[in-house]
């Protein structure tokens, strides 16, 4: 598929837009940033894109020096694709896109989260002052991509993976997960959500979190 005229603008904020303005683009980055997937791992990820538009996309990326694709060694015998030092310095990029964002009068709540899209969530709206003295590890496993949250001192920090130790565990679905966080959904209320762990605990954590009023329209 070919890509979009260009803007034919001298400025690098147009040309940004060009390598990863298309629709699905920074999405699948935002799905690479915690690290390499399959095709059909991304794919899942990202509910409402097709294999044509995925594999469009990816070629762009990896044209682009954004992605870059590997060959795992036996017994994986399989591809994945992977963001390149450069493509993962967007991250920061994303975050504040998501900080921006959320308080648009236009933002629903309930849509669907990824591991991926609900651990970048948490370090986007981590606010540091409402933890100060904590000393708390929670280990998330989402979607089959495990993550580990570790508050210290007013510091948030994810990291994929898994923890032998930790104060409290949560399996199942991300939007389940964002429901009780965001949408202030009793902990024992929200379905396809598995707490090892007080769920008390788990109030407190979502407190950590808080959303910022809307903008008015106008």
């Amino acid at each position: 598929m070919a890509r979009k005229k260009p803007y034919d603008d001298g400025c690098a904020t147009a040309h940004a837009l060009e390598i990863i303005g298309e629709r699905w683009a920074l999405l699948i980055v935002r799905e690479l940033v915690p690290g390499p997937l399959r095709f059909t791992d991304i794919k899942a990820a990202l509910p409402g894109i097709s294999s044509n538009i995925l594999t469009n996309r990816l070629a762009d990326l990896e044209r682009d020096g954004i992605v870059v694709r590997r060959s795992l060694p036996h017994p994986a015998s399989t591809v994945v694709y992977a963001l390149t030092d450069w493509g993962a310095e967007l991250k920061p990029l994303i975050r504040e896109l998501g900080r921006w964002a959320v308080r648009s009068p236009g933002m629903t709540p309930g849509k669907p989260m990824s591991p991926a899209s609900i651990g970048m969530s948490f370090e986007t709206m981590f606010d540091a002052s409402r933890a100060a003295g904590v000393d708390m590890v929670v280990q998330l496993d989402l979607g089959g991509r495990p993550q580990t949250l570790r508050i210290r001192d007013g510091r948030l920090t994810v990291a994929a993976g898994t923890v032998d130790v930790a104060h409290l565990r949560l399996s199942g679905d991300p939007t389940a997960l964002a429901s009780v966080v965001y949408g202030g959904v009793a902990p024992e209320a929200a379905g396809g959500l598995e707490i090892a762990g007080d769920p008390a605990l788990l109030r407190r954590f979502a407190g950590f979190f808080p959303l910022p009023a809307p903008v008015e329209r106008g």
